[in-house]
């Protein structure tokens, strides 16, 4: 009976072991979840790492195996080719030889056995200088001697010893565009590989045929098929990794609501009352703030559909495309509705954008921008509206002044202050781009030498719908700084307003240094 209990004390401390594992993963179920998406990303590249080790190995086997047979191959023609030759050439030493003469024999020699020159094909003698050595080991081995363009072999037929001057191109063939067949070390035809090339032997010559190894071919297709190793190792990961976030945060919530159900029991009845209407209140403000960005970008896109037919139709009678008008009055009226038209098509514009940023629907791209840069671009936009009210309009930067920021967004925001400022800028005023960097951030000011704001003017610039008439000046309906703040707080910086009544106006949007 003891020992049974011995027995079981290992099974009941790995089911302890066990049970507390389990409970300290629900405790900490984001820890949880991380360390199983690192373990299932681990093991499905573990595994295609080393399936591709494998499939790598093989498709450089199968390259050597390719290339070995193409190196028998390019052998087998050049024993062919030199065979036959060898075949004319001892025809001639028997007096056999016929008309038609093979185009690449280009001499013979006839030699005794003692070396001593007995007759050639051509009559000429230049090819058959030939030490008597050599000459007379061919007795016992074939030998093949080299140079360019023009190879020579030398072998016995019965007590003759023969020679014959032949041409390389005989064995470009057997060589073509990857082989070389050499013999000694001299190549006869083709480049001769490096050392490390696979050779195969000319049957019945001393010389053999070489192919280089390359594995570029045979492993083009391993690496097409790297995107695909690259998939099994991410997506399942990325699809558990996401499946995860999922079931974590709906297991939060349903514990955050089970935390405050739990809480709100025990909550005095008044109280909770209290908290059950102030969580109310809460939802109803959330849906009419969703209600009202959402009923404002809905009519905005409706009113600029019509709108858009308006202005293209006023444009077709100003411009007579289907025929002059009755009176000059009708093209004067089209083009007063069509001017009409396209200032209420770009309030709207920007009465949709605002509510768009409220909505929280305008994305924003944070990344390195030069501030200098985009200011330029912007006043170079704006140019010939300054021109035509004789304002003077420069750009001020210390070389790159970069910022985190979203480019579009910046630009954008400059537009609308630089709009502004042209337009309460007096005729023949200046309004000047400034672009710097100071320590904690990249600054773009927009300054001009209009009538400025007011104290009680300048605590509410900024607020949507707000407008301030000046005197000869066309204001807007009070988007622009609006916009261009809300901009500003979406890309983690701050507009900052300076003015003074009669002085002018400053406006500087501040973001992080790039």
């Amino acid at each position: 009976m003891a020992s049974g209990s011995l027995a079981l004390r290992p099974f009941h401390a790995a089911t302890g072991f066990a049970a507390f594992a389990a409970r300290l993963a629900a405790r900490n179920m984001r820890v949880t979840v991380v360390a199983s998406v690192v373990l299932i990303c681990g093991a499905f590249a573990a595994a295609s790492a080393l399936q591709m080790r494998f499939d790598r190995a093989h498709a450089a086997s199968e390259a050597r195996y390719f290339e070995a047979r193409r190196a028998r191959d390019a052998a087998r023609q050049a024993a062919d080719a030199l065979d036959r030759i060898a075949r004319e050439a001892r025809a001639f030493a028997h007096g056999a030889l016929g008309q038609g003469v093979d185009p690449d024999l280009r001499n013979v020699a006839i030699f005794a056995p003692d070396g001593a020159l007995r007759r050639t094909m051509t009559g000429s003698t230049d090819f058959v200088r030939l030490p008597r050595d050599l000459v007379l080991s061919a007795k016992t081995r074939r030998i093949l001697i080299g140079g360019k363009g023009l190879a020579a072999m030398i072998f016995a037929d019965g007590d003759r010893i023969v020679a014959a001057a032949f041409e390389t191109r005989a064995l470009a063939a057997a060589a073509g565009e990857d082989a070389a067949i050499l013999a000694g070390d001299f190549a006869l035809a083709g480049a001769a590989p490096d050392a490390d090339a696979l050779t195969a032997q000319v049957a019945g010559w001393p010389a053999e045929a070489r192919v280089a190894q390359s594995d570029a071919d045979a492993l083009s297709a391993w690496y097409g098929s790297l995107p695909l190793y690259l998939f099994v190792i991410f997506g399942p990961a990325l699809v558990g990794a996401g499946l995860a976030a999922i079931f974590v945060g709906e297991f939060e919530r349903r514990m955050k609501a089970a935390r405050a159900i739990r809480a709100l029991g025990a909550t005095p009845p008044a109280d909770a009352r209290l908290l059950l209407r102030l969580a109310q209140a809460e939802r109803d403000a959330a849906e009419a703030r969703r209600s009202k960005a959402e009923f404002i970008a809905h009519m905005s896109h409706e009113l600029r559909t019509p709108l858009n037919a308006v202005i293209g139709f006023s444009e077709i009678i100003e411009r007579g495309l289907f025929g002059p008008v009755g009176h000059p009055k009708y093209a004067e009226y089209a083009r007063d509705i069509g001017s009409a038209g396209r200032g209420l098509h770009g309030r709207i514009g920007d009465i949709l954008e605002f509510a768009n940023l409220e909505a929280g629907r305008y994305p924003i791209r944070l990344a390195r921008v030069d501030l200098a840069a985009l200011a330029q671009a912007v006043a170079d936009e704006q140019v010939g509206r300054a021109f035509s009210r004789r304002i003077t309009l420069d750009v001020a930067a210390q070389g790159q002044v970069l910022a985190l920021a979203d480019a579009l967004a910046v630009r954008r925001a400059l537009s609308l202050l630089l709009a502004n400022a042209l337009a309460y800028a007096p005729e023949g005023g200046r309004v000047l781009i400034e672009a710097r960097a100071e320590v904690a951030a990249a600054v773009v000011s927009v300054i001009d030498n209009g009538p400025g704001f007011r104290p009680s003017e300048k605590a509410r610039a900024g607020d949507p719908f707000h407008s301030f008439e000046r005197a000869g000046a066309r204001t807007g309906q009070g988007l622009g700084i609006a916009i261009a703040m809300e901009l500003a707080r979406r890309m983690d910086g701050a507009l900052k307003l300076a003015s003074a009544p009669g002085v002018g106006t400053g406006v500087e949007l501040r973001l992080r240094r790039g």
